[in-house]
């Protein structure tokens, strides 16, 4: 069996066309570049690496310039960040300074200063986006309200707040300190 398959493999062979891989091989060594040519290629790809690679080590350097700037930009605006509301409220002070001084003369002027003061002191929080959070009488809402005590209640609803212990406050939209409050359960 084996003659018979060498004999098959022979006829394969003996019979296959001439693909001309000879003549392509000839034509190939006639297209190839001279060494001239491939020192020439050599050279133009290491000039190119060597430009990539200077563009990449001022890229890094760029960004690295980035990092110390944007991180020494945070750290100033962390720094200054209450300077704002700081020169808003020096007037305050500058009020409450003179109440105290004035004190001396007529404590009923004192204390309509003070009344003054605690409004302006109001105006400038308000502006810097303080508000109150509505609590007495609003269904208690555990996101911006801290329930202290619970009353049972016959006239109210069931998680009704009766009543405020201490003022809760948002910033623009956000709870910077939840009401405590005295909420209704009903029995």
């Amino acid at each position: 069996m084996d003659d018979k398959l060498r004999r098959d493999e022979q006829d394969i062979v003996d019979n296959e066309p001439d693909t001309g891989v000879a003549a392509e091989e000839a034509s190939e060594t006639a297209d190839e570049p001279t060494p001239e040519e491939w020192r020439q290629k050599v050279d133009e790809a290491l000039a190119r690496a060597d430009e990539l690679y200077g563009r990449l080590a001022r890229l890094q350097a760029d960004f690295e310039n980035y990092r110390r700037r944007t991180r020494k930009e945070k750290e100033e605006l962390w720094k200054y960040a209450s300077e704002q509301i700081i020169v808003a409220l020096l007037p305050v002070l500058d009020n409450f300074e003179r109440a105290l001084a004035a004190g001396d003369n007529d404590p009923a002027r004192v204390i309509e200063g003070v009344g003054m003061i605690y409004r302006q002191l109001q105006e400038v929080l308000t502006r810097e986006g303080l508000k109150p959070i509505p609590a007495r009488g609003e269904i208690f809402d555990p996101a911006c309200h801290e329930a202290m005590l619970q009353q049972e209640s016959g006239e109210h609803p069931d998680n009704t707040v009766l009543e405020e212990l201490q003022k809760g406050y948002y910033l623009k939209d956000k709870v910077i300190r939840p009401a405590m409050v005295k909420v209704a359960r009903n029995c």
